[in-house]
């Protein structure tokens, strides 16, 4: 006799491994070839992919810490071949969106918190303890280091890596290293961009085009102008520019 409830109403894929104490609700869909751990919760709205694993303990999809959230329908959605680590916190979207979004390839560490409304790209991992709060985006590739703390709204861009203990409450711009107290601009993510093959060429340019950002005495409106008056506009400085004119939060400094 299993030692697990599923509901009957719940979709479930083929050669889906149930842990003992598991609770599976009714709105659930899980694709094929998932595990998933002991004493776990998978709440109504949970849309789980192929090849998925869930440590003992998570809950997956549960309702939003948002005291506007009224009981509207809203999903999370998990990508193939994500990783959820023991007692990771992942809640479902509220009507600001519908959905809360966490990609394919991450890696979500024990104790990781993923609030309503999050987008979360591919290939993520947030260490041990990290907190998102709501509304938060992490586009490809980003890594958070442990017991980081990210304010809502906040946006935080491709390849980029934040330290241990980073408290994030402005936009974090692509391909860099950020850390320290406040959060601040520390450098390029090379290391990361060079593993991802990144030429040599590509990441001078992005040197040259956060030179200009940080480096050359102007405010971010003038930086901007400058790099659009005077540089190549590549595919990397694209992604750069765009990422600065959808900032809401404003972006990181160096102090």
């Amino acid at each position: 006799m299993p030692l697990y409830s599923v509901s009957n109403k719940a979709k479930i894929g083929n050669n889906v491994t149930i842990g003992d104490f598991t609770v599976i609700k009714d709105d659930v869909e899980i694709g094929n070839n998932v595990v998933i751990g002991t004493n776990v919760i998978i709440d109504d709205g949970a849309r789980i992919s192929d090849n998925v694993i869930i440590h003992h303990g998570a809950a997956v999809s549960t309702i939003p810490q948002d005291l506007k959230f009224a009981g509207e329908y809203s999903n999370l959605e998990l990508g193939e071949n994500t990783i959820v680590r023991e007692f990771a916190t992942l809640n479902r979207g509220t009507a600001a969106s519908g959905k809360t979004i966490i990609g394919k390839n991450c890696l979500c560490m024990a104790y990781s918190h993923v609030a309503h409304d999050c987008i979360l790209g591919n290939n993520i991992i947030l260490a041990n303890s990290v907190n998102l709060a709501g509304h938060v985006e992490l586009n490809d590739y980003v890594i958070v280091g442990g017991i980081s703390g990210i304010l809502q709204f906040v946006k935080v861009g491709t390849h980029t890596i934040l330290s241990a203990f980073s408290k994030v409450n402005k936009d974090v711009p692509p391909y860099i290293t950020a850390g320290k107290e406040p959060v601040r601009f520390e450098g390029l993510n090379s290391i990361g961009l060079r593993r991802r093959n990144f030429t040599n060429k590509q990441i001078n340019c992005i040197k040259e085009v956060y030179d200009v950002i940080y480096k050359s005495g102007l405010n971010v409106s003038d930086a901007v102008k400058k790099i659009k008056n005077t540089m190549e506009i590549t595919t990397e400085t694209k992604v750069i520019l765009d990422f600065i004119s959808r900032s809401t939060k404003g972006i990181i400094g160096t102090v």
